[in-house]
């Protein structure tokens, strides 16, 4: 009997007990255990069976399941020898997931409530004399508005307690403890919330006697000297580690066994060219088990791992960012691999200023993956370590694609599409009108904060390179920055291979700001078409057999958020 496919289960007991959709990871446990780290970090991008897996040591470990070993009766941890450690450890289980506030005080007193929530589930403890009126009163005392210092503590008091109660050292199990850390980032508190969790993380899994062993996960690893600063005793495992490479997210073999037991093997290469492409350590062949089953119970294929959040963080950094981060990402999106340094360890305050924390941010949430990798000794004796990234797969082509396209819906949405209309009809009148309109309304967006759009327009011109290479994919190959003739050209659209090529115009655009000898934005207009001409730029066009009569160049000359654009079929 084919299982029930239940899209969203996160609780292993609910899945095992309706007989839902499950892929056996349960030697995760066995693995885990005889690993013998003290406190391990686990990153994986967001709906990888993070929550899942917690959920699983959870129901394997906790007194509270001490009866329920039939939960894991036929999978493969059963058949070891751990069966007779199931149900014997207290367990501590706290999720951070659902912490997205947008003022530090409440994610405070989110954090504290989640505290509060283990201490009310074990107030059995407060019964008899296993504690004394000291330990009573600040039993009570842990609240939503209880002291940093007694917050700090909290966690490392309840493992004392229980370890009295059971007589055994607590594993302690945190998710996604990182998602407090994003909002904070994104909404202004990062410095106070950091200070907040540094005291908590510290006493909890570092200086707690009463600890047996502990497991945090999250999208990201966050840099020691952010929160981690005191603990080294941390085993950490991000996404280019080779240790549980398999245990999160699914493998070819078990993608290939479910589309068999759904009558979907013919699909096999339809979802392999969506949604294979994820590397964890050496693998590289993982897929991501919520587009997985959201496709086994729909049965066709769609973005639905990219369309589960709103990828803001993502969307500002890119939309935001240097120039030279949207000139990486215009590669990314035409399909090719960009080399980068990165640092796995995320320092979110310098997301702004370092293009390298950028790209690891992108690498541990999953919008790209690692092709190559390769470490070397510079001339100048530097060890270097230097990654290839692309872009996952197909169903994050879609998602960035959908993004780029939001960026400009709503006000400007309109100036937008009609520019792009004139543009292909070489209405150079509508041109510059809808091209004034759209800049007055879309500068601002591509505002890092520090230096105006207006100032250095290259970052509003990059971000419209990447509108033009989404909207106008299927009628035209648009790249930028590449070298033909004697140069490298802005932009130029390439009609694609289709019967209305040959009716369709090349175009070739040449972005250029206004120089403080030229008067008249018209001189800076001809300066661009001089350009053009004279670095021969549509020699990559001609050699391809295009006409230059069917070769249109325009000159977009800027002065602040006022635009002149000149320019046509050369004479």
């Amino acid at each position: 009997m084919t299982r029930t496919t239940g899209i969203g289960h996160q609780d292993f007991q609910k899945i095992r007990e309706n007989n839902i959709f499950y892929v056996d990871k349960t030697d995760f446990i066995r693995r885990w255990w005889e690993s013998g780290d003290e406190v391990t970090l686990i990153t994986r991008p967001r709906r990888f069976g993070k929550t899942l897996n917690m959920s699983m040591l959870e129901k394997f470990f906790s007194v509270r399941y001490a009866d329920r070993g039939d939960l894991f009766e036929g999978l493969r941890i059963w058949k070891w020898a751990y069966r007779r450690m199931q149900g014997t450890y207290p367990v501590l289980f706290l999720s951070f997931a659902g912490i997205k506030e947008t003022s530090y005080e409440g994610a405070r007193e989110s954090i504290c409530r989640t505290i509060e929530e283990q201490y009310n589930r074990h107030d059995y403890l407060l019964h008899g004399d296993l504690l004394n009126e000291k330990e009573k009163a600040f039993y009570q005392e842990v609240s939503v508005h209880m002291t940093d210092s007694a917050a700090a503590v909290s966690l490392r008091f309840l493992a004392d307690f229980l370890n009295r109660y059971y007589g055994k050292r607590v594993i302690i199990l945190l998710d996604e403890y990182d998602t407090p850390m994003q909002e904070a980032y994104v909404n202004g508190y990062w410095k106070e919330l950091t200070a907040f969790t540094r005291g908590l993380f510290n006493s909890t899994f570092k200086t707690n006697p009463w600890l047996e062993r502990a497991i945090m996960t999250g999208i990201t690893r966050v840099s020691r000297e952010s929160v981690f600063s005191d603990l080294n005793n941390l085993e950490v495992v991000t996404t280019t580690t080779d240790k549980y490479e398999d245990c999160f997210g699914f493998t070819q073999e078990e993608v290939s066994t479910a589309l068999e037991e759904y009558g979907l093997s013919e699909q096999k290469q339809l979802v392999k060219d969506w949604y294979d492409g994820f590397s964890f350590g050496e693998r590289r062949d993982i897929y991501n088990p919520w587009s997985i089953i959201n496709f086994l119970e729909k049965r066709k294929a769609g973005a639905y791992w990219a369309n589960t959040s709103s990828n803001s963080l993502v969307g500002k950094l890119i939309r935001e960012g240097s120039p030279e981060i949207k000139k990486s990402f215009e590669s990314l999106m035409q399909g090719e691999s960009i080399p980068m340094e990165i640092d796995e360890q995320i320092v979110y305050d310098q997301l702004a200023d370092d293009e390298r924390a950028v790209w690891s941010l992108l690498l541990a949430s999953g919008y790209l993956k690692v092709k190559s990798f390769q470490a070397y000794m510079t001339d100048f004796g530097e060890w270097r370590q230097e990654y290839e990234l692309e872009l996952t797969n197909f169903e994050v082509r879609v998602m960035f694609r959908d993004m780029v396209r939001k960026w400009f819906a709503g006000a400007a949405s309109t100036g937008y599409s009609d520019f792009i209309k004139a543009l292909l009809l070489g209405d150079l009148k509508a041109m510059n009108t809808y091209m004034n309109k759209l800049t007055s309304e879309m500068f601002s967006c591509f505002d890092t904060g520090r230096k105006p759009s207006e100032q250095e327009p290259e970052r509003f011109y990059h971000g419209f390179v990447l509108g033009l290479m989404v909207e106008l994919a299927d009628r035209y190959v648009v790249t930028s920055n590449r070298e033909s003739g004697f140069g490298r050209y802005d932009v130029m659209l390439e009609p694609r291979n289709i019967p209305a090529a040959a009716l369709a115009d090349a175009v070739i655009i040449e972005f250029k700001v206004q120089d403080t000898g030229e008067k008249e934005l018209t001189e800076t207009v001809q300066e661009a078409l001089r350009q053009i001409d004279e670095k021969n730029y549509k020699a990559a066009l001609v050699a391809k057999g295009i006409p230059q009569e069917r070769i249109r160049r325009y000159g977009f000359a800027f002065c602040g958020k006022k635009v002149l654009i000149g320019g046509g079929v050369e004479e």
